[in-house]
């Protein structure tokens, strides 16, 4: 089931290049990712509390607050430089290169997490830089 949620995630990343592309001309970019953090906060927490668990907030340990708080800031730091590069290149540049972030997750999940980096994993992380270095060039 976790790869119907990956599917949908690319596809609506997919939507969010575009649109974002079409919306952010003649705007500053900063301002942009603002305006599309404030839709996401609000589709998020309207999602979680229409689910039913709202007192689930108050039982997250202090580990879990300080990483989903350090993903936040990395995110937000995303976003900002995701909008700043849409605003400056093609959005056939720019999204192969943000996704990027899949081999470097690679690496980074090997390198902090212990995962296993398996021939098949290396590859496939090998790929995506070649197809991103053919895209940008």
């Amino acid at each position: 089931m976790w790869w119907w949620y990956a599917l949908l995630s690319a596809v609506f990343a997919a939507l969010t290049a575009v649109l974002a592309k079409v919306g952010i001309q003649g705007v500053n970019s900063d301002l942009a990712t603002a305006i599309r953090t404030v839709v996401v906060l609000v589709v998020a927490w309207g999602i979680f509390l229409a689910r039913g668990h709202p007192a689930e907030v108050w039982h997250l340990s202090a580990h879990t607050w300080v990483f989903l708080g350090l993903s936040g800031v990395a995110t937000g730091l995303s976003w900002l430089c995701y909008f700043k590069a849409l605003q400056l290149g093609r959005v056939s540049q720019v999204a192969p290169v943000d996704k990027l972030s899949v081999a470097l997750a690679i690496v980074l999940s090997v390198v902090f997490l212990g995962e296993t980096l398996t021939l098949k994993t290396a590859l496939g992380a090998g790929l995506i830089v070649g197809g991103t270095l053919v895209l940008i060039l």
